[in-house]
Formats: C-alpha cells, structure tokens, sequence
C-alpha cells in the first residue's frame, strides 16, 4: 500500500511528537558539559515548526504538497546545526516527492538519499559518526530494501534498523563518544523522528505529545540604536580615522587620554591608520588630541540622547509594524546574533543596524535571522553569527532572500564579530570588506569562562555539574573551582608575544565589584605593557568572554 498525503502529514507529526517526547533524553547525550544550544532541542524546535500548518491540511492533500510544506516550515524553523541538517534531510523529501499524489517504498528511499546528499554538501568538513552518518547508512539501507519491495513499512523497517546500527557505532568513528560512553545526540534525534513516522506507516496511531505547549519563545529582533539604555552617561559618539604622521606617538596615548574625558574607547591601529571610537561630553578635546597624531578623516559626531529619543519612537512604531521588512535603501548593513545588552550597545556603536537577541543557550532559527536581514536597509548586508553553532542557520537564512545581497562572516565568537565590524571601510567596495572583515576573524584570541552543567569528564579529569571551565578560542581548555583564577589562566594562555591589548566583558552574573575585583587581579598577573580593559557585556551564561589582541 502506498503512502497517502494524509498518512504522510500524521507520520511527520508523529515524528515531530517523538521527538519533543525525547528532547531531554538526547540533549543529555552531548559529550561536552559547557552550557549549550541543546541537540535535542533544536531538533525539535526546527520540526514542530511545520506542525501548525500540517495539522491545517485536509486528508486529501497530496504527499508532495506535504513535504513541501515540512521542508519549507523547516528552513524557516532550522536552530542550530543539528537543526539546519535535519531540515536539509526533509528538503530531500521535498525534492524527491515534488508533484506526487502517493509515494511508495522506492520514492522514499531516493528522497532519503536526496536528503542526505544534500546535506553532506552544506558541511564544510564533514564528520563521520554524527547525524551525517546515521542519516546516510539509513539512507544507503532504504535503497537497498527498495530495490527488493515498493511496500514502504518495510523500507521503513529498513531505514530504523540502518539508523539503528550505524547510531550504534557512532562512538568507534569517534573517540570523544567512546570516551563519554554516549552515542552521537544528533544521530540519536534522527532515529527517534523516523521511529515516530514508521509507527504510522505501519498502520498505527500517532504518537502523541506527552508535553504542555512549549513556551520557549524565539529570540527578539530589535533595531541595534533603539536597544541603547536611556540612561546615556556621555552625550556624544565620536568617531574619526587619523592618517598617522611621521614620528606619531605610539596610539596607546590617545586611548588613555580618552579614557579620561569618556567611555566605551576602541582605539585601534595598523602601519597607516588609528581607528577611534569614544563616548564623551567633549568631542572638540578628542578631536584636539587626535591631531596630535596626524590628520583627521571621516568625522562623524552623533548626540546618542537625541538620537535615543528619536529612536523610541521608531521602536514603538516597529512593535506596530512587527518584522516589516524595509527598503534596501543604503550600501551597507549589519546584523549580530548578540545576548546581553552592553554587547548590544557595542555592536550598536560599531554600526549593526538589527540584532537577533541569542546565542550559546538560544539559537536564532533561520527565520528569525532573515527577518532581521529584512528589517535592515541596505542593498548588501553582513551577518555576524558570532557562535559557531549558529553560522550554519544564517547560511539557510540567505535562501529566504531575493531583494538584497547576504554575507555571512563566519564568526564563531563576539570578539571576532567585534573585530571584524572594525576592520569594516565604508569606502571600499564589498569585495574588500569581505576579505578585510574575514582576515580580522583570525587576529583575536578568544576566552570563555562558564559553568559545567552535567558531569564529563575531560583530559582524565572528573568534571562535576557546577565546575568552573574555561573556553580557549571555543574549546575546553580547564577546569576551575574559582571563576576569577579561571579568568587569570585562561587570559595567559591566550597571550603570543605581540599580545597588547586585552578586553574582559563581564556577565550578568557578575556584579560589578567582583568584576573590579578580577580585573585588578588579572592586571596584577600581567605584564604592565599589557593594556586591559573591563566592559560590562550583561551577557547570560558566560561569567567572561576575553579578547586578546
């Protein structure tokens, strides 16, 4: 028997059911115990994105209007990678199912294998021993059985058992599984989704949801400049270049000038250039002392109060005109994937004009970052992940546009968004930016001080739930019982030998005396050519983010 559109559509949502039963159960199969966008999770967030309009079609929808519907619901839903390759696996149904009323074992078995190859393509370095492999052996399994029978309960039969064992060795093709005793998370929610969907193609009910109605709400998308606290200390944004002369004082002068008369100081240089960015009541003084390094160019004084006031009133208007998209009016735009509001207002002054609130522990779906893309005015935008599990989404969140040109910097960390938001030149052309802001990504060193929440184990060590860790450039590096010597070894081992210039943005779980208190600690550990500078980042999760420069 063929599988109808109706079974098709109960078996989707079957699957989807499956997992959001399962989610807890294959988030606590991620090897690594730092604080994360939970496997299981995503997976479940990115296919219950199509379940409200599945649950709307009639019983006489055709499987491949199904599967379009999943597969588009699903590009737009997709959360983190194990999200986005989950929602290519069902682009391949799609594909493989377009403009059919009934499907049998055969067509599955090649929409599966649309799927998957589809998805080893979006992988830059494809791992073995992940949702990859489980998907591509059940694939590989399907097709076989296919070629013996059309009946689709037993390709399905086929594509769990092959699911089934390639999951099963998932820890021989990688170590770290082994180590843990787990199998791979991701491996296990595709297993679990299609185990969903073969209980309906055999004939039997739905699975049904054992849980309440989520109420993890998507990130927030908010307008960078209207984000800004109106408690504003300093009046004006200043910002120029200066084309250094010759003999010109070494800039570290100008920084600590004015970090005397302002705040939020980016003081940046290479052989021609010192780039300056500072928050002051006396923008003429930072002009003055900037001349006496060489000339001024691209002058650009803002008055932030003002501008606030001017702002909200536009915010209320947005809160009107939720997500409406808005003209590509001007040649360059940015958005950030960003939590936590004085990271906000950072990327606010270094010019992103839209801001996904997320991160680590929230990832944006592919949706939510075109929405932002949208609500930005510009003819070509730049789109800073600035975490490793989310750049995968913003590549999807390009396919949703049409009107203006995507580039998606591969920043895996909020200081190398950072970084590269400073190496932007307005002046030159989109093709020297994406060079320059990619070449920036590589020029900062990383740290990361957070919490362990489950036990692990790493480099022989017992990790026990509520240890202190600490991330080098976005891996494990050590485990801590204190959070300010955690701060102090990890900075050290970021340090090279032209190491200057050290950033340490605080969290929301520290307050400001504690932050004072490791930052004199941390300064006392260093040498005193090293520049150190503290910011309140308000991020969650992450007592320390650490740029070194």
């Amino acid at each position: 028997m063929n599988i109808s559109g109706k079974m098709l559509r109960n078996a989707i949502i079957s699957g989807a059911n499956n997992i959001v039963n399962n989610k807890s159960m294959v988030d606590e199969l991620n090897v690594f115990p730092v604080p994360d966008g939970d496997t299981g999770t995503n997976m479940s967030m990115t296919i219950t994105n199509a379940l409200a309009e599945l649950k709307m079609m009639s019983d006489e929808v055709t499987v491949g209007a199904v599967a379009d519907t999943t597969a588009s619901a699903m590009l737009r839903g997709a959360r983190g990678n194990s999200g986005v390759i989950l929602s290519l696996l069902f682009r391949g149904l799609s594909k493989g199912l377009s403009g059919k009323t009934e499907a049998n074992g055969q067509d599955i078995a090649k929409a599966l294998g649309l799927g998957v190859e589809a998805a080893y393509k979006s992988v830059m370095k494809p791992t073995e021993g992940t949702i990859l492999t489980v998907a591509r052996e059940a694939a590989e399994g399907a097709s076989k059985k296919a070629a013996e029978t059309t009946e689709p309960s037993a390709v399905f039969d086929a594509i769990v058992a092959c699911a089934k064992d390639a999951l099963d060795k998932t820890p021989e093709l990688l170590p770290v599984l082994k180590k843990a005793g787990v199998v791979d998370a991701g491996g296990m929610g595709f297993l679990v989704i299609m185990e969903g969907m073969k209980q309906v193609i055999e004939g039997n009910d739905v699975i049904a949801s054992t849980e309440s109605k989520d109420d993890l709400k998507g990130p927030v998308i908010t307008n960078a400049a209207g984000s800004i606290d109106a408690n504003i200390e300093f009046t004006y944004c200043t910002e120029f270049l200066v084309q250094k002369k010759l003999g010109c004082k070494d800039p570290k002068l100008l920084r600590a000038y004015l970090e005397s008369i302002g705040d939020c100081v980016v003081v940046v240089d290479d052989n021609d250039i010192i780039k300056v960015h500072v928050h002051t009541e006396h923008p003429g003084k930072a002009l003055e002392e900037g001349l006496l390094f060489g000339a001024l160019i691209n002058l650009k004084i803002e008055n932030m109060k003002e501008q606030h006031k001017t702002q909200e009133k536009k915010v209320e208007m947005a809160k009107k005109k939720k997500n409406q998209p808005v003209k590509p009016e001007n040649q360059y735009g940015f958005v950030c994937v960003v939590n936590g509001a004085g990271l906000e207002a950072i990327f606010t002054d270094l010019g992103v004009d839209s801001i996904v609130r997320g991160g680590q522990t929230s990832n944006p779906s592919t949706e939510d970052i075109a929405e932002a893309i949208m609500a930005t005015p510009a003819k070509n935008v730049f789109v800073l992940p600035n975490n490793k599990n989310i750049i995968m989404a913003s590549e999807q969140a390009t396919k949703l546009i049409n009107d203006r040109k995507v580039i998606v910097l591969q920043s895996r960390t909020v200081p190398q968004g950072i970084s590269a938001m400073m190496a932007f030149d307005p002046e030159a052309d989109i093709n020297e930016n994406s060079v320059n802001m990619t070449s920036a990504l590589d020029n900062v060193g990383t740290g990361a001080v957070t919490f362990a929440v489950r036990d692990s184990e790493f480099d022989d060590k017992k990790i026990k739930q509520g240890d202190i860790l600490a991330m080098e450039n976005g891996k494990l590096a050590l485990v801590e019982r204190d959070v300010k010597k955690a701060l102090v070894k990890i900075t050290k081992r970021l340090l090279k030998n032209d190491s200057s210039y050290i950033t340490v943005i605080y969290g929301s779980d520290v307050t400001d005396d504690d932050a004072q208190e490791a930052y004199e600690l941390l300064k006392s550990k260093l040498d005193n050519d090293l520049e150190v500078v503290l910011v309140n980042g308000g991020q969650p999760i992450y007592y320390y983010i650490i740029s070194v420069e």
